[in-house]
């Protein structure tokens, strides 16, 4: 079975193409700051993303109809179960004109849907573990605002996948043990897994931790202040969120690596990423709570624990809480793959999303 699995983020969309569990190429197409600034939304980027898609197989002497599945990353869709869904014209229109977020992995599901919908023969499309699977316990979900409720949006698949690999290490099954799983990418999401359930997790839009290019949790007084100053409109305040926020507000680079070698030179690019690492730190603190201190493991993964400097910050902070196992980049490309082919082979049956509306 070949399976073409699609993967944006913020600034960069991976590819690859597996034969069954086989992965057999791989590649990152990334996407520069200044290309991104052309585009007013996330979903305007499609076009230009999915060229890059078709460029790819090209390359590697491919063509679509060569694909027995294309395997999406979940877009922002209302609370869902997890498992395997395919990818249908209403999950498409819902991400389109009706998602409530705008977010990179919007784009997956439909490139996929566009893409094989051009096919000479049916192809399906599949999203596994979508960002807004939710198994939160009903005490996370109070914000202290009567109508704001916290969401469940995370980097799920990844951390899904490297808690069962950790799992495996140890002889236990994932649902045996209880984790914090940080996910370290251009967003960071950090989640207490208890007996294999999300029981919680800070919404990497607006949560948490400042990333690369996101803000975080930010002090509300002041960002009422701004929203009301009149200097900025509405898109440019969520832009400032997300996309300029963290890294590139303060520095004026979303990577890490340049981040380090501004730092040889500037005390203050070097208190930036402290910062960072201190907040992230603070947030698996937190979640090591929603386990009530009864953590197995935890496990520091994403592209930023590439970086044995910046794990070494964060090491600092929580070595106490328990055994630190660091899972560099990530495992979403073979989770979104597997999973699509659980459903080609029979082993799991597709499921069908619905608006609850």
């Amino acid at each position: 079975m070949k399976i073409l699995v699609i993967n944006p983020g913020a600034t960069s969309t991976k590819i690859a193409v597996f034969e069954d569990k086989n992965k057999v190429i791989q590649e990152t197409l990334q996407h520069s700051v200044e290309e991104l600034d052309k585009y007013k939304s996330v979903m305007d980027q499609k076009d230009m993303r999915a060229k890059a898609i078709l460029d790819f197989l090209s390359k590697n002497s491919l063509k679509i109809e060569d694909l027995d599945a294309i395997a999406a990353r979940g877009g922002i869709l209302p609370p869902v179960e997890g498992g395997t869904y395919l990818v249908d014209e209403n999950m498409v229109d819902y991400l389109v004109n009706r998602t409530k977020v705008q977010h990179a992995s919007n784009l997956a599901a439909v490139i996929g849907y566009e893409l094989a919908s051009g096919a000479s023969k049916n192809i399906p499309v599949y999203i596994t573990d979508p960002v807004s699977v939710d198994e939160m316990i009903p005490e996370a979900r109070l914000s202290g605002i009567k109508d704001i409720e916290r969401k469940s949006l995370s980097h799920i698949s990844n951390m899904r996948a490297v808690g069962i690999r950790i799992a495996e290490e140890l002889g236990k099954k994932f649902n045996e043990l209880n984790m914090v799983i940080a996910h370290l990418g251009s967003g960071i999401s950090v989640a207490p897994f208890e007996k294999g359930r999300m029981i919680d997790v800070n919404n990497a839009n607006d949560e948490g931790p400042f990333s690369v290019e996101r803000t975080g949790e930010l002090p509300v007084g002041d960002v009422v202040k701004l929203a009301y100053s009149g200097e900025y409109t509405k898109d440019q305040m969520k832009r400032m969120f997300i996309g300029k926020g963290g890294l590139v507000a303060y520095l004026g680079t979303n990577d890490l690596r340049e981040a380090f070698r501004m730092a040889e030179s500037d005390p203050k690019a070097l208190e930036v990423i402290e910062a960072m690492a201190y907040q992230i730190a603070q947030e698996i603190g937190a979640m090591c709570v929603s386990l009530k201190g009864k953590v197995d493991a935890i496990v520091l993964t994403g592209g930023m624990a590439y970086s044995e400097r910046f794990v070494e910050m964060i090491r600092s902070y929580i070595y106490k809480f328990g055994p630190i196992f660091v899972v560099p980049g990530e495992m979403e490309m073979e989770a979104l793959a597997y999973g699509a082919l659980r459903v080609l082979i029979g082993e799991e049956l597709p499921k069908v999303w619905r608006d609850e509306r």
